[in-house]
């Protein structure tokens, strides 16, 4: 019962100063690690498998919610829908870290991935006329398949790092008075 009531008082506790830019910050870096994924997308030509296309889904999630409670925080709202706004944006994250695990754990072969991710694909045509019959005829490349590993790490692994701090650091956010 104290528990409940540590969250209670913790998530009616008056915005502290810095909670408006912390709130944007964290925003910002949500979009900057969603940006890298389109780089590496688009300018890398590394095409996502379906895992790393749901792994963006927390981000497209928890920003738009972060931004709100930055705007709602900008004009003095009320803690208590911040804070709860701020708690949703991690639960967010916390759910991207599973999925960063689970995908990870798919392409070191612990455990089986989705029986829709095990087509492999060659690439998209560079002529313009071709592109929509690609796009009609390419399947996403397999998730059980790194497409690169940095020091070690997948996209996946690396989306499990970014995922983990940014779900720690919001979390926290939600709590502090």
């Amino acid at each position: 019962m104290s528990h409940v009531k540590s969250i209670s008082a913790a998530f009616s506790a008056p915005l502290l100063p810095e909670h408006k830019r912390v709130i944007f910050i964290a925003a910002f870096l949500m979009v900057l690690v969603v940006g890298s994924a389109l780089a590496f997308e688009i300018i890398g030509g590394y095409i996502p498998c379906a895992l790393c296309l749901e792994q963006r889904t927390p981000y497209y999630t928890a920003i738009p919610i972060l931004l709100i409670a930055g705007i709602a925080a900008m004009f003095t709202g009320p803690a208590v829908w911040i804070r709860a706004l701020i708690f949703l944006a991690g639960l967010a994250m916390v759910f991207g870290t599973y999925l960063g695990v689970f995908h990870s754990g798919v392409e070191w072969g612990w455990w089986p991935g989705p029986t829709d991710c095990t087509t492999v694909v060659d690439g998209l045509s560079a002529n313009a006329s071709n592109l929509l019959g690609d796009l009609n005829a390419k399947k996403p490349p397999s998730c059980d398949k790194a497409a690169l590993r940095i020091l070690g790490l997948s996209f996946a692994g690396w989306n499990v790092i970014a995922s983990a701090l940014l779900a720690f650091f919001t979390l926290r956010l939600a709590f502090r008075k």
